[in-house]
């Protein structure tokens, strides 16, 4: 595979950039009645695919995670977070989660990679290590022992209040396994005492099918999550979730997107499913009809969008502050290096409003050309300006996206 990004040198002309604003207006198609302005605020140029949101340094203030670095509120200057390799291509990272693994009250990262079979929690060195720069000290968490690694989701799978780190392979027979993160105690680092911390305990949803795509959400309609993956869906048992196998369906083969979007778009009492091509052209609702006579779901399969390819990363929030979310996705630049259809096509961020009189997405720009998705989107009001804002990292570059609302967009 070839790792040299042609498109990317034309768009910025170096290889690292960190911390600068990029010039000129989104572009907004013609047929938009009232679309949102932004502000696009590069944070960095590399090829990092993962990043989060979350107040890191304790100051009230959202702040940007995304592979090496990490991006402080407001300003976003660029910040060491940690070392990672260059892998076939990749930045060796698969997605960033801000969690307190060592319940001390300040956010360290969970970082997921493709190949190697561990995952490391990053530990946040508090305000001398902010002042001095220092890297953020590396834990592991877990040996997972399972490699090709697509992403991972953390989602409150089991309804307890918690997450669980749902990791995907985009091999389709390898085990699909499910991580709980436990509170526990540990030795402290001079002997003297212990501390709480989380540790990490597998469960084996099923071996016979995972495959690229991974969702969560109640499909069966029994009011409990299930998990989607690329060749099927995984339902969770009545009772006893981490006590025995789950029902494996088998009912598409897909190279879908992380997440898929398990919603109700109709507001019909039914879960849908909305969902990527990752390495194609091709955005997708499947509209649920209810189980057969036989109790496989049924779907009206429908084209969101089918004029750019590979969309990796979707998201599901409100943008513009009328009770509705919005889909939000964009263009993964060189997911395979180059090989996949329209990998050479221009970057772009878009998100979706769902007309409920026509039954159909109408399509709003946020920008094209400059702003491409990664393997995350973040939805947070970075700016405190009272609209949800998104954080955005990829090969084309991590990018704060500043919702302006109504108003004019600025430089």
């Amino acid at each position: 595979m070839n790792p040299l990004r042609k498109h990317l040198q034309k768009l910025f002309a170096l290889t690292l950039v960190c911390s600068t604003f990029a010039t000129g207006r989104a572009t907004e198609p013609a047929n938009t009645d009232s679309p949102l302005k932004w502000q696009i605020k590069t944070l960095c140029v590399d090829a990092n695919e993962g990043v989060d949101v979350g107040d890191v340094d304790g100051d009230g203030k959202p702040d940007v995670v995304a592979g090496r670095n990490w991006f402080s509120s407001p300003e976003f200057v660029a910040r060491p977070l940690r070392s990672i390799a260059d892998w076939n291509g990749y930045v060796e990272s698969n997605g960033d989660y801000l969690v307190d693994v060592n319940r001390d009250g300040r956010l360290d990262v969970i970082a997921g990679s493709f190949i190697p079979t561990t995952v490391h929690w990053y530990e946040n060195p508090g305000e001398k290590g902010f002042k001095l720069g220092h890297q953020w000290k590396q834990h592991l968490l877990f040996d997972s022992k399972f490699s090709t690694n697509e992403g991972q989701v953390m989602e409150d799978v089991d309804g307890d209040g918690k997450p669980e780190w749902v990791v995907n392979s985009w091999v389709a027979n390898v085990p699909m396994v499910i991580w709980r993160l436990e509170e526990t105690e540990r030795p402290t680092e001079d002997g003297k005492g212990t501390q709480k911390t989380l540790k990490a305990v597998s469960h084996i949803l099923g071996t016979d099918g995972n495959g690229h795509g991974l969702g969560v959400g109640d499909i069966s309609g029994d009011g409990k999550a299930d998990v989607l993956v690329g060749t099927g869906w995984y339902e969770q048992p009545s009772e006893g979730a981490w006590e025995k196998p789950w029902k494996y369906h088998k009912d598409w083969s897909l190279q879908a997107s992380l997440p898929m979007i398990v919603v109700d778009v109709d507001q019909d009492g039914k879960k849908d499913i909305v969902w990527g091509n990752g390495h194609n052209y091709g955005l997708y609702w499947w509209r649920n009809l209810g189980a057969n006579a036989e109790g496989t779901v049924e779907w009206e399969k429908k084209t969101v969008d089918d004029s750019f390819s590979q969309p990796h990363a979707l998201a599901w929030a409100d943008l513009n502050k009328d009770g509705q979310p919005e889909l939000i996705t964009g263009k993964r630049y060189y997911a395979h290096n180059g090989g996949d259809p329209g990998a050479n096509d221009g970057v772009l961020l878009v998100y979706y409003h769902f007309d409920k009189a026509t039954g159909k997405f109408k399509r709003h720009d946020i920008n094209r050309g400059m702003v491409g998705c990664g393997l995350q989107i973040r939805v947070a009001d970075l700016d405190l300006n009272g609209w949800p804002d998104i954080a955005v990292a990829g090969k084309s570059g991590t990018y704060a996206v500043l919702n302006q609302g109504y108003g004019e967009a600025t430089k």
